[in-house]
Parts: C-alpha cells; sequence; structure tokens
C-alpha cells in the first residue's frame, strides 16, 4: 500500500521545480523535522517524562521557562549546529546568536525559532508548537552576528511551525503556498495531508484575548465592539470569539478553516509596542498567512515590511482573513 507523499519526498521534488534551490535546503528543512519530532515526543510524554512545570529560570524578556521550553531549545540547537547548512542561530530562549561549533563548516543560511510556543499551557494538555523561518546569511561561510538576523520579514526563504496537539502536524511554506503535514508515528513520517492550504478572505470567526479589552487602542475597540454587536450591530451578522492562547494553535485554526488573529497594542506598558516577537512570532505566522491568501499587519504596517530593530523586537499582530484585516487597518488609518 503507498503510505502517501512524505515530506522528505516532497522537499526533494518541490527542490527540483524552482531555480535556485539548492540539496542544501533541503537537507536542513529534512533536520530540522528531527527536532520537531522528538519535541512533540516529549511533549506527549509530559508528567511520565517529568517535564511539566517551571524549570526555576527566566528567558531574555523576563518571562518564566518551562522545563520544555529549555529542551525543545535544547533539541533544536543539537539537531541543527553539526548540519553545516547554517551560518547562525537564535532563539527566543536565548539572549543572544548561538555559536556553531568551530569544527563546523558555516552555511548559508540562518535559523529564527521559538522552541516552544505557548508554552503556558503545557501542563493543562493545550495545543503548543515550535515556529520556525529560514534566512539567507548576508555572508555565507563565516559566523553569523547578530546583526545579520534582523532582516525584514519579505526576505524568508521558509517559515512554518509544527504543531504538538491531537495530532503532531508540520506545516511551512518557501514562497509557493502553504502545505501541511502529519506524522504517521507508525513509521515516523510526516504525511502530506493539507495541500495548498487558503484562508477564505471573509470570516465569522475571530481570535483574541477579550480580558484585554480595556487597554486596547480606539480602533480595535471599534472593531470588536462591531463583533460582539452580532446581527444587531453595523456588521448585521453574528460572529464567534475562538481563543487558545497559543499562537501556533489559533494560526492553525485560521489557516485550516479562517478567521482573524489579533494581539493588538495596548496601553499597560508604554515600553512595549507590542506582545508578540517580530523574529520568532510575528514573521514567520505572517509569511504563512500571506502564503495562504491573508493578510497580517500591525494595524498601520505589513508585519513583512518592518525593518527589525533588535533580536528581540515585539510588535502588535493583526492577521488571518484579508478582508477583515484590511477593515482593521482602514480603522487605524481614520484615527490619523
Amino acid at each position: 500500500m503507498h503510505i502517501g507523499t512524505t515530506l522528505s519526498q516532497f522537499i526533494i521534488e518541490e527542490t527540483r521545480l524552482y531555480p535556485g534551490s539548492t540539496g542544501d535546503f533541503a537537507g536542513l528543512l529534512n533536520d530540522l523535522t528531527i527536532a520537531c519530532k522528538f519535541i512533540g515526543a516529549q511533549v506527549y510524554r509530559g508528567g511520565l517524562a517529568g517535564v511539566l512545570g517551571s524549570a526555576g529560570t527566566d528567558n531574555v524578556q523576563g518571562e518564566t521557562q518551562k522545563k520544555l521550553d529549555l529542551i525543545a531549545n535544547e533539541a533544536i540547537l543539537k539537531s541543527m549546529d553539526w548540519t553545516g547548512h547554517l551560518a547562525g542561530m537564535v532563539s527566543e530562549e536565548m539572549d543572544n546568536p548561538y555559536p556553531i561549533p568551530h569544527s563546523i563548516p558555516r552555511g548559508k543560511y540562518l535559523l529564527l525559532f521559538d522552541p516552544l510556543d505557548g508554552s503556558s499551557n503545557i501542563d493543562v494538555g493545550i495545543s503548543v508548537g515550535t515556529i520556525f523561518s529560514i534566512l539567507k546569511a548576508p555572508v555565507a561561510g563565516r559566523d553569523a552576528e547578530p546583526a545579520d538576523f534582523l532582516q525584514p520579514g519579505v526576505e524568508q526563504v521558509c517559515a512554518g511551525y509544527a504543531l504538538y496537539g491531537s495530532c503532531n502536524m508540520l506545516v511551512y511554506s518557501t514562497g509557493y503556498g502553504v502545505n501541511g503535514f502529519t506524522l504517521e508515528p507508525s513509521i515516523g513520517e510526516y504525511i502530506l495531508t493539507h495541500t495548498q492550504m487558503r484562508i477564505p478572505e471573509d470570516t465569522g470567526e475571530y481570535a483574541i484575548n477579550i480580558s484585554n479589552q480595556r487597554h486596547w487602542q480606539e480602533p480595535v475597540q471599534r472593531y470588536i465592539n462591531e463583533l460582539n454587536a452580532g446581527k444587531d450591530g453595523p456588521r448585521k451578522r453574528d460572529f464567534n470569539m475562538r481563543w487558545v492562547g497559543s499562537m501556533v494553535a489559533d494560526v492553525h485554526r485560521i489557516l485550516c478553516r479562517g478567521g482573524i488573529f489579533l494581539y493588538p497594542v495596548d496601553h499597560r506598558d508604554p515600553q512595549k509596542s507590542g506582545k508578540l516577537r517580530l523574529l520568532y512570532e510575528a514573521n514567520p505566522m505572517s509569511y504563512l498567512v500571506e502564503q495562504a491568501g491573508g493578510a497580517a499587519s500591525t494595524g498601520t504596517q505589513r508585519i513583512l515590511d518592518i525593518e527589525p530593530a533588535s533580536l528581540h523586537q515585539r510588535v502588535p499582530v493583526i492577521l488571518g482573513a484579508r478582508n477583515e484585516v484590511e477593515r482593521v487597518v482602514a480603522y487605524h488609518r481614520e484615527q490619523l
């Protein structure tokens, strides 16, 4: 019986189709999937493996790290640092770029990742995931410098995520649409199950943390109030709210059936322009959403056009169904 198109087969065939693609890139993606399989296995074992709970440390943003945050981070570093495909790596969990071992050749790609998005939900069995972004190194063959990673999202050559939920899925794009693969545990392979995923331009679902409403700016207040008014409001129809609290899970739902996700700027901390990290969350997810026919904005700027100012820069995020994102952007524009 034919088992279907494996991720390894898909990557190789995709590499042959597009000019400029190389075996190095295919090898890089295949190596990354090994880390995602390992992380997924640790997530599913959970309390059986004694990996739940806090690690007792904070990351560079001052957030409490979970044990699985550190396990996932180390898994990706050690799966990728020996390959010779990379000039450097950066992670949400580390202050500075990770140095490739001296004995390993420096490659022509950069890997940026959030090893375990939504880790605050680990202990209660809610879906979490790994988010990744791949850039070309400005200078191949040498150690990457911090400035090398500060490229706008439009420069990504690949972005994706692994979802650890009811199943282990890997979803990615190299700029030619978005495809999803489900791990078949019996053979240890990701199999193509979601071909050319598309986000409808209109939607009846939205994802936002409504408990923060009092802190939002007027354009977002206006938009959410209109949705909540339903048939009695200016939109003349009802909307349903969905909120998981793991970005990877909320975006996956949108890629599968549509919707809009908002984590807008608020007034609580004037020093923070947003909550989500540009390099590790906003850029890769915006890339996927645009490849699937959606839109992604801060409310005032296309996310993929932002020139990063630091490795851990935060931005507001509004992404998903194109017509809904454009409505929120229009409300911001009216306020200017």
